[in-house]
Protein backbone atom coordinates (compact mmCIF):
# COMPACT_ATOMS: atom_id res chain seq x y z
CA UNK A 1 0.00 0.00 0.00
CA UNK A 2 1.22 3.42 -0.96
CA UNK A 3 1.76 6.38 1.96
CA UNK A 4 -1.44 8.50 1.93
CA UNK A 5 -1.61 11.86 0.45
CA UNK A 6 -4.22 14.02 2.15
CA UNK A 7 -6.67 15.76 0.40
CA UNK A 8 -6.57 19.76 0.27
CA UNK A 9 -8.73 20.71 3.34
CA UNK A 10 -11.85 21.72 1.42
CA UNK A 11 -15.66 21.34 1.82
CA UNK A 12 -15.97 19.80 5.39
CA UNK A 13 -17.77 17.03 6.32
CA UNK A 14 -20.86 18.19 8.96
CA UNK A 15 -21.91 14.81 9.89
CA UNK A 16 -20.67 11.19 10.08
CA UNK A 17 -23.04 8.21 10.90
CA UNK A 18 -22.29 4.30 10.57
CA UNK A 19 -25.83 3.62 10.72
CA UNK A 20 -27.93 0.69 11.82
CA UNK A 21 -26.55 -3.11 11.54
CA UNK A 22 -28.92 -6.00 10.88
CA UNK A 23 -28.92 -9.07 9.38
CA UNK A 24 -27.93 -8.40 5.94
CA UNK A 25 -27.89 -4.46 5.79
CA UNK A 26 -26.96 -2.00 7.17
CA UNK A 27 -29.59 1.11 7.24
CA UNK A 28 -27.15 4.28 6.67
CA UNK A 29 -30.16 7.08 6.17
CA UNK A 30 -34.04 6.91 7.14
CA UNK A 31 -36.83 9.20 6.03
CA UNK A 32 -36.98 9.65 9.90
CA UNK A 33 -33.75 10.47 10.37
CA UNK A 34 -31.12 11.85 8.00
CA UNK A 35 -33.12 11.90 5.02
CA UNK A 36 -34.72 15.28 6.76
CA UNK A 37 -31.00 16.42 6.18
CA UNK A 38 -30.25 15.63 3.18
CA UNK A 39 -33.57 15.17 1.00
CA UNK A 40 -34.64 14.20 -1.99
CA UNK A 41 -31.93 11.80 -0.66
CA UNK A 42 -34.53 9.97 2.44
CA UNK A 43 -33.23 6.24 2.53
CA UNK A 44 -29.78 4.17 1.94
CA UNK A 45 -29.18 1.00 2.63
CA UNK A 46 -25.61 -0.53 2.06
CA UNK A 47 -27.17 -4.44 1.54
CA UNK A 48 -25.26 -8.08 1.27
CA UNK A 49 -27.35 -10.95 0.74
CA UNK A 50 -27.05 -14.68 0.94
CA UNK A 51 -28.70 -16.46 -1.69
CA UNK A 52 -31.64 -18.48 -0.47
CA UNK A 53 -33.50 -19.91 -3.74
CA UNK A 54 -36.19 -17.43 -2.82
CA UNK A 55 -37.11 -14.01 -3.16
CA UNK A 56 -35.64 -12.31 -0.08
CA UNK A 57 -38.81 -10.51 1.30
CA UNK A 58 -41.58 -11.08 -1.65
CA UNK A 59 -43.57 -8.36 -2.88
CA UNK A 60 -43.60 -5.19 -0.65
CA UNK A 61 -45.45 -1.61 -1.72
CA UNK A 62 -43.99 1.77 -2.30
CA UNK A 63 -45.36 5.09 -2.89
CA UNK A 64 -44.20 8.45 -3.16
CA UNK A 65 -40.41 7.75 -3.87
CA UNK A 66 -38.11 6.09 -6.51
CA UNK A 67 -35.93 3.44 -5.28
CA UNK A 68 -32.82 3.32 -6.95
CA UNK A 69 -30.44 -0.22 -6.42
CA UNK A 70 -27.05 -0.50 -7.56
CA UNK A 71 -25.56 -4.36 -7.82
CA UNK A 72 -21.98 -4.39 -6.64
CA UNK A 73 -21.07 -8.06 -7.01
CA UNK A 74 -23.85 -10.87 -7.50
CA UNK A 75 -26.51 -11.16 -9.17
CA UNK A 76 -30.63 -10.24 -7.85
CA UNK A 77 -33.80 -11.36 -9.22
CA UNK A 78 -36.63 -8.98 -9.68
CA UNK A 79 -40.31 -8.21 -10.37
CA UNK A 80 -42.70 -5.45 -10.30
CA UNK A 81 -46.00 -4.89 -10.96
CA UNK A 82 -45.72 -2.77 -13.64
CA UNK A 83 -45.08 -6.29 -15.54
CA UNK A 84 -41.21 -6.41 -15.85
CA UNK A 85 -39.13 -9.59 -14.58
CA UNK A 86 -35.56 -10.56 -15.01
CA UNK A 87 -31.85 -10.63 -13.50
CA UNK A 88 -30.09 -7.58 -12.48
CA UNK A 89 -26.18 -8.60 -12.57
CA UNK A 90 -23.30 -7.31 -11.35
CA UNK A 91 -23.03 -3.97 -12.21
CA UNK A 92 -26.85 -3.89 -13.49
CA UNK A 93 -29.20 -0.86 -11.81
CA UNK A 94 -32.91 -0.63 -10.74
CA UNK A 95 -35.12 2.21 -10.95
CA UNK A 96 -38.18 1.98 -9.50
CA UNK A 97 -40.73 5.09 -10.17
CA UNK A 98 -42.92 4.10 -7.40
CA UNK A 99 -45.35 6.76 -8.24
CA UNK A 100 -48.75 6.78 -6.68
CA UNK A 101 -48.48 3.24 -5.69
CA UNK A 102 -46.16 -0.43 -6.81
CA UNK A 103 -45.55 -3.35 -5.65
CA UNK A 104 -41.91 -4.87 -6.08
CA UNK A 105 -39.64 -7.45 -4.73
CA UNK A 106 -36.62 -9.40 -5.65
CA UNK A 107 -33.84 -11.40 -3.99
CA UNK A 108 -30.24 -13.52 -4.53
CA UNK A 109 -29.55 -16.02 -7.40
CA UNK A 110 -26.62 -18.27 -7.96
CA UNK A 111 -23.88 -19.06 -5.60
CA UNK A 112 -22.62 -15.72 -4.41
CA UNK A 113 -23.77 -13.42 -2.25
CA UNK A 114 -25.32 -9.98 -3.43
CA UNK A 115 -23.81 -6.70 -2.35
CA UNK A 116 -24.95 -3.23 -3.27
CA UNK A 117 -27.17 0.20 -2.61
CA UNK A 118 -30.62 0.74 -2.13
CA UNK A 119 -31.42 4.15 -2.10
CA UNK A 120 -34.71 6.04 -2.02
CA UNK A 121 -35.04 9.75 -3.76
CA UNK A 122 -38.61 11.54 -2.51
CA UNK A 123 -40.40 12.81 -5.92
CA UNK A 124 -41.63 16.01 -6.14
CA UNK A 125 -45.73 16.74 -6.10
CA UNK A 126 -46.14 16.60 -9.90
CA UNK A 127 -44.65 12.85 -10.01
CA UNK A 128 -45.57 11.46 -6.01
CA UNK A 129 -48.93 10.41 -7.72
CA UNK A 130 -48.30 9.94 -10.98
CA UNK A 131 -48.20 6.33 -13.07
CA UNK A 132 -45.41 3.65 -11.47
CA UNK A 133 -42.81 2.55 -14.16
CA UNK A 134 -39.81 1.03 -13.98
CA UNK A 135 -36.20 0.76 -15.92
CA UNK A 136 -33.32 -1.95 -15.31
CA UNK A 137 -30.01 -0.87 -17.13
CA UNK A 138 -27.52 -3.90 -17.86
CA UNK A 139 -23.79 -2.70 -16.78
CA UNK A 140 -22.98 -1.56 -20.33
CA UNK A 141 -25.60 1.13 -20.25
CA UNK A 142 -24.40 2.87 -17.11
CA UNK A 143 -21.70 5.69 -18.90
CA UNK A 144 -19.07 6.42 -16.62
CA UNK A 145 -16.45 10.04 -16.60
CA UNK A 146 -12.94 8.47 -15.30
CA UNK A 147 -13.61 6.38 -12.15
CA UNK A 148 -17.18 7.15 -11.68
CA UNK A 149 -20.17 5.43 -13.12
CA UNK A 150 -22.79 8.10 -13.84
CA UNK A 151 -26.01 6.08 -11.96
CA UNK A 152 -28.36 8.98 -11.92
CA UNK A 153 -27.90 12.61 -13.33
CA UNK A 154 -25.47 14.24 -15.40
CA UNK A 155 -21.14 14.26 -14.57
CA UNK A 156 -18.27 14.88 -16.47
CA UNK A 157 -20.03 14.93 -19.66
CA UNK A 158 -22.62 12.05 -19.44
CA UNK A 159 -25.63 11.12 -18.33
CA UNK A 160 -27.49 8.27 -17.19
CA UNK A 161 -30.54 7.02 -19.31
CA UNK A 162 -32.63 7.76 -15.87
CA UNK A 163 -34.68 10.62 -16.13
CA UNK A 164 -35.63 12.73 -13.25
CA UNK A 165 -37.62 16.43 -12.87
CA UNK A 166 -35.44 17.18 -9.72
CA UNK A 167 -31.84 17.87 -10.15
CA UNK A 168 -29.87 15.17 -8.77
CA UNK A 169 -26.34 13.16 -9.24
CA UNK A 170 -25.34 9.21 -7.71
CA UNK A 171 -22.40 8.29 -8.90
CA UNK A 172 -20.27 4.89 -8.17
CA UNK A 173 -16.85 5.33 -8.15
CA UNK A 174 -13.58 3.37 -7.59
CA UNK A 175 -10.50 4.33 -7.12
CA UNK A 176 -7.32 2.47 -6.91
CA UNK A 177 -5.02 2.67 -3.75
CA UNK A 178 -3.31 6.22 -3.66
CA UNK A 179 -5.66 7.36 -6.29
CA UNK A 180 -7.38 11.50 -6.00
CA UNK A 181 -10.08 12.66 -7.45
CA UNK A 182 -12.30 15.25 -6.86
CA UNK A 183 -15.77 16.27 -7.41
CA UNK A 184 -17.58 19.39 -8.68
CA UNK A 185 -21.51 19.56 -7.66
CA UNK A 186 -23.25 21.18 -10.09
CA UNK A 187 -25.10 24.40 -9.79
CA UNK A 188 -27.44 24.28 -7.48
CA UNK A 189 -26.67 21.26 -5.49
CA UNK A 190 -25.95 22.42 -2.03
CA UNK A 191 -26.34 18.72 -0.53
CA UNK A 192 -23.45 15.88 -0.86
CA UNK A 193 -22.75 13.10 0.88
CA UNK A 194 -20.57 10.35 0.62
CA UNK A 195 -20.73 6.22 1.39
CA UNK A 196 -17.69 4.10 1.07
CA UNK A 197 -18.34 0.16 1.12
CA UNK A 198 -14.52 -0.69 0.34
CA UNK A 199 -11.37 0.80 1.35
CA UNK A 200 -10.79 3.75 2.85
CA UNK A 201 -12.03 7.17 1.57
CA UNK A 202 -10.54 10.64 2.98
CA UNK A 203 -12.16 13.37 2.14
CA UNK A 204 -10.76 16.84 3.64
CA UNK A 205 -9.82 16.13 7.03
CA UNK A 206 -11.47 12.87 7.16
CA UNK A 207 -10.58 9.29 7.46
CA UNK A 208 -13.97 7.67 5.91
CA UNK A 209 -14.64 3.60 6.16
CA UNK A 210 -17.78 1.61 6.15
CA UNK A 211 -20.23 4.92 6.90
CA UNK A 212 -21.99 7.76 5.09
CA UNK A 213 -20.93 11.23 5.53
CA UNK A 214 -22.90 14.41 4.71
CA UNK A 215 -20.59 17.62 3.54
CA UNK A 216 -21.36 21.30 4.63
CA UNK A 217 -23.98 22.97 2.87
CA UNK A 218 -22.22 24.11 -0.28
CA UNK A 219 -21.28 23.91 -3.62
CA UNK A 220 -17.70 23.85 -3.15
CA UNK A 221 -15.32 21.22 -4.61
CA UNK A 222 -14.86 17.77 -2.54
CA UNK A 223 -11.28 16.36 -2.93
CA UNK A 224 -11.00 12.37 -2.04
CA UNK A 225 -7.76 10.42 -1.80
CA UNK A 226 -8.12 6.80 -1.79
CA UNK A 227 -5.90 3.81 0.93
CA UNK A 228 -6.76 0.81 -0.38
CA UNK A 229 -8.52 -0.12 -3.48
CA UNK A 230 -11.69 2.26 -2.72
CA UNK A 231 -15.54 1.76 -3.54
CA UNK A 232 -17.81 4.36 -2.94
CA UNK A 233 -21.52 5.88 -3.57
CA UNK A 234 -21.73 9.45 -4.05
CA UNK A 235 -24.94 11.70 -4.32
CA UNK A 236 -25.23 15.35 -4.80
CA UNK A 237 -28.93 17.45 -5.27
CA UNK A 238 -30.84 20.80 -5.67
CA UNK A 239 -32.38 20.81 -1.87
CA UNK A 240 -36.03 18.69 -1.99
CA UNK A 241 -38.10 22.15 -0.38
CA UNK A 242 -41.21 20.16 0.58
CA UNK A 243 -41.87 18.43 3.58
CA UNK A 244 -41.26 14.58 4.65
CA UNK A 245 -45.17 12.81 5.32
CA UNK A 246 -44.09 9.05 6.15
CA UNK A 247 -45.89 6.07 5.95
CA UNK A 248 -44.48 2.66 5.96
CA UNK A 249 -42.80 2.22 2.87
CA UNK A 250 -44.27 4.99 1.50
CA UNK A 251 -42.55 8.83 1.37
CA UNK A 252 -45.03 11.78 -0.03
CA UNK A 253 -44.84 15.66 0.02
CA UNK A 254 -48.57 15.76 2.13
CA UNK A 255 -50.90 14.16 4.55
CA UNK A 256 -54.13 14.14 1.44
CA UNK A 257 -50.78 12.79 -1.32
CA UNK A 258 -49.87 9.84 1.11
CA UNK A 259 -53.64 8.80 1.38
CA UNK A 260 -53.72 8.78 -2.65
CA UNK A 261 -50.36 6.74 -2.37
CA UNK A 262 -51.62 4.04 0.59
CA UNK A 263 -55.28 3.74 -1.10
CA UNK A 264 -53.69 2.69 -4.65
CA UNK A 265 -51.49 0.33 -2.70
CA UNK A 266 -54.41 -1.13 -0.92
CA UNK A 267 -56.05 -1.62 -4.61
CA UNK A 268 -53.31 -3.40 -6.09
CA UNK A 269 -53.09 -5.45 -2.95
CA UNK A 270 -56.30 -7.04 -3.15
CA UNK A 271 -55.47 -7.48 -7.32
CA UNK A 272 -52.87 -9.44 -6.16
CA UNK A 273 -54.57 -11.84 -3.55
CA UNK A 274 -57.38 -11.97 -6.52
CA UNK A 275 -55.06 -13.76 -9.27
CA UNK A 276 -52.98 -15.67 -6.13
CA UNK A 277 -56.47 -16.97 -5.38
CA UNK A 278 -57.33 -18.42 -8.95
Amino acid sequence: MSAVLSPKPGRPVQYRSRGQRQAWFNRLVSPSGLGERIKPFVFLDDFDIAPSGKPLSGLHPHSGIATLTVIVSGQMEYIDTTGKTGILPTGGVEWMNAGGGVWHGGGAIGNSNVRGFQLWVALPPEDENGPAYSQYLAPETVPAAGPARVILGSYGGVSSAIRTRASMNYLHVRLQDGEAWSYQPPAGHGIAWVSPMRGVLHASEARLENEIAVFEDSQDTIDFVAQGDTEFVLGSAVPHPHDLVLGYYSVHTSQSALDRGEASIEVIRKQLEAEASQ
